[in-house]
């Protein structure tokens, strides 16, 4: 019952969310907000998926399903919306391109892996494992929140200053995430990294560089968003926030470090990357060999 009343609770924040970001947004001609339906579709397609992955027992789709799920809102964000500028298309281009590379580098992951030990209890539970992917839509709503709100604005501004602060940051945040990517990959590639963790490239200037990247794409976004946003639709500027949150204290960092404590906790080689290497925020060449 209580995963149950958490759903409840998740979906009703989406709805919150939802109502938030249409104050001043734009309208469908039978009066709908856009920002509603889009809200919508968001739990329909994770829940749609999520039955099937049920009853086979499987998360391989989950990683896919959310990128695919942003995907789907911006391109709908982007036909529903009227009089598209210059900061809705750089908006949505953003959320675009992020979702294709890590979906596409997620899912490539977990076939090569078959499966994600997070889930190895939660998909055995109807319920628990419901929650999980209703927490996925309302995390895709905050996330892309501040970009679909831009989007479907009634506000149109031409791109400033702040934009090209932002189009700079996510540029950074998006290059810093896929060579950190790439780089975790190519090593665990080589056989004779069997075994090793990595802590080279840039996973010498931070334990996880990955999701520094993430932080800093996600502040570019908002800062893009933010001059046509105004009332309740600056709700949607917690997403940088609360994804800074989430990866350091919930979902991201503490199960990565819990694991890469069991497994090499103890080694000289790894106890000394751990005191050198800040757990977060790099500092590159800051960490003495």
């Amino acid at each position: 019952m209580k995963s149950l009343a958490l759903v409840v609770a998740v979906t009703l924040a989406g709805a919150g969310l939802a109502l938030a970001a249409a104050d001043g947004g734009q309208r469908l001609d039978g009066g709908w907000p856009v920002m509603v339906l889009l809200v919508l579709v968001a739990y329909l397609l994770n829940w749609a998926v999520y039955l099937p992955s049920f009853l086979r027992r499987t998360e391989r789709f989950f990683d896919l399903t959310g990128s695919l799920t942003f995907g789907l809102l911006t391109v709908l964000a982007l036909v529903l919306a009227q009089d598209r500028d210059a900061r809705a298309w750089v908006l949505g281009a953003m959320v675009l391109l992020w979702a294709l590379r890590l979906g596409s580098f997620l899912f490539r992951r977990i076939l090569a892996s078959g499966s994600d030990g997070r889930f190895d209890e939660l998909k055995q539970s109807w319920s628990r494992f419901l929650l999980v992917w209703s927490t996925q839509a309302l995390w895709v709503v905050f996330t892309a929140g501040a970009a679909l709100t831009a989007i479907t604005s009634q506000e149109r501004l031409p791109l400033g200053w702040l934009a090209g602060v932002g189009i700079g940051l996510w540029v950074l945040g998006f290059a810093l995430e896929a060579t950190a990517d790439a780089q975790k990959a190519a090593f665990r590639s080589d056989p004779a990294n069997q075994g090793r963790f990595i802590s080279t490239g840039v996973w010498a200037w931070s334990r996880h560089p990955n999701y520094v990247g993430e932080i800093l794409l996600w502040l570019g976004v908002a800062l893009v968003a933010l001059p046509v946003l105004s009332g309740w639709q600056y709700l949607t500027l917690l997403s940088p926030v609360l994804i800074y949150l989430q990866l350091r204290f919930a979902s991201g960092v503490p199960p990565l470090e819990r694991r890469a404590d069991a497994r090499w906790g103890g080694q000289q080689d790894y106890e000394a990357y751990k005191r050198s290497t800040p757990v977060l925020l790099p500092l590159p060449g800051g960490r003495s060999r």
